[in-house]
């Protein structure tokens, strides 16, 4: 009993000094399997940049771009990483020529019967099952299909005993998603992790502040987003946008993105106070970066004014 006394009074004076809420501040206290507290958690986790093709109906292209991801989380698990993001389009990103049903030179509205949906999922599942196998968990991107409708552009949220427990559909699509090509999404999601809060951005999301600002208020101590440069050049702006994201959240923001020198960026992780930890390289050749993540007491400080303030300003 004098325990649990000593620590609701932890977890009461952490409250009181952060603003945080008696249950948001308990998060910091339960202790791990090892005994440590969730303050002094960290978790490694290893972003990827791989090679991106444009024709999902092309199972040669499809298999190559699964063995590549699957290596790259072989490689993530060696270095210790307890989760691994890949960027959109990790086993395709259709072109909306390759897609379109008016021909390969006029853009219209997508023809889904071109892809090749049975190796799409044959090569989903062999990375759910290489997650159980490797204890890893995987934030992969593909297209999700829809009985009646044009296919979500998508995140697949795969846990390390080897399930899918979450998929996140894109919500910003661009003019030409959103005009030919898929349905958009509806709500954002999060997942949990050995302590840490992860939500989910994909594509256009990460040029929308709000959609940051609303993981911010789900407490997420990071957001994973995926963006896909292919046939693209010159987007080094998305890392300032994501940088941006990271501190005006006080939050981890991982951007993976394909292997494309002349997009201007390469995947990396952006820690809370808008400093890149880890990177990769920025040429042609496919690997991960591995960054710790880590709660941060100033983190959860800023959230708390975030609230407050905006409660009172009525937003």
């Amino acid at each position: 009993m004098t325990a649990h006394r000593n620590l609701k009074r932890r977890v009461r004076a952490r409250a009181a000094k952060t603003g945080e809420s008696y249950t948001s501040a308990l998060r910091h206290f339960r202790p791990t399997p090892s005994g440590e507290d969730m303050s002094e958690k960290s978790l490694r986790i290893a972003v990827a940049q791989s090679t991106v093709d444009r024709d999902p109906g092309n199972p040669e292209l499809l298999r190559a771009s699964g063995a590549e991801v699957r290596s790259l989380l072989r490689q993530a698990a060696a270095a210790g990483a307890r989760l691994v993001h890949f960027t959109e389009g990790a086993f395709s990103f259709p072109s909306k020529f390759v897609m379109s049903s008016l021909g390969p030179d006029e853009v219209g509205p997508s023809d889904w019967t071109k892809a090749d949906w049975t190796v799409l999922q044959e090569e989903l599942d062999s990375v759910v099952a290489l997650s159980g196998e490797l204890g890893v968990w995987t934030v992969i991107p593909s297209i999700h299909p829809l009985p009646d409708a044009r296919p979500h552009n998508s995140m697949y949220v795969v846990s390390g005993q080897g399930k899918v427990v979450a998929r996140y559909d894109e919500r910003a699509l661009s003019t030409t998603k959103v005009t030919w090509m898929y349905t958009p999404g509806t709500r954002p999601v999060t997942f949990d992790l050995e302590g840490f809060r992860f939500g989910l951005a994909a594509g256009l999301d990460v040029m929308f502040p709000e959609f940051f600002t609303e993981y911010d208020q789900l407490g997420a101590d990071a957001v994973l987003v995926s963006y896909s440069t292919s046939g693209v050049t010159h987007h080094e702006h998305i890392a300032v946008q994501a940088a941006g994201c990271a501190v005006n959240n006080t939050a981890w923001i991982s951007l993976s993105v394909p292997v494309n020198a002349e997009g201007g960026l390469n995947s990396g992780v952006v820690d809370p106070q808008g400093a890149w930890v880890a990177r990769t390289a920025a040429d042609d050749v496919p690997g991960i970066a591995v960054a710790e993540l880590q709660h941060k007491d100033w983190s959860k400080v800023g959230r708390a004014f975030r609230q407050r303030t905006r409660e009172r300003i009525g937003s």
